[in-house]
């Protein structure tokens, strides 16, 4: 009676797990394709303009209606890019253009690096702040 429970229970565990493994499978009467919901935008409405003397629009130029729904949402939380200042247009021109290959060049393990020391590491990680958490110890 055991061997028969025991070989009857082996059965039923080995059904059961192929049963929920076929779960996982991905063919089906329901498996069809579905569009991506994240990827859908709207249409702008159609509007009646204003003024029909309308000149017509320059060769190349882009249309304004052709911003994604990302570029018009960054657009409305930032604005437009910021005008840069005097300082910083002189200091990027001085520092010139970097070389195409830049990045792979600092990657390379042939590269001559030059230690500045614990005391550059201690400056470059520093806690940010104005200095109130300091703690200075005086010599008795």
């Amino acid at each position: 009676m055991r061997k028969f429970l025991a070989r009857n229970s082996m059965v039923l565990a080995v059904i059961g797990s192929a049963t929920l493994l076929a779960g996982c499978g991905s063919t089906g009467l329901f498996n069809r394709d579905r569009p991506d919901e994240f990827a859908v935008q709207r249409q702008a409405p159609l509007v009646i303009p204003p003024d029909f003397a309308l000149t017509p629009p320059a060769p190349g130029a882009p249309r304004p209606s052709d911003r994604s729904t990302a570029q018009q949402a960054q657009d409305a939380l930032f604005g437009p890019p910021a005008p840069r200042s005097e300082i910083e247009r002189a200091a990027t021109g001085r520092a010139g253009t970097a070389a195409a290959a830049i990045r792979s060049t600092v990657g390379d393990p042939k590269t001559n690096t030059v230690a500045k020391g614990e005391v550059t590491r201690d400056i470059i990680a520093a806690p940010q702040g104005d200095g109130r958490e300091a703690q200075a110890v005086a010599g008795s």
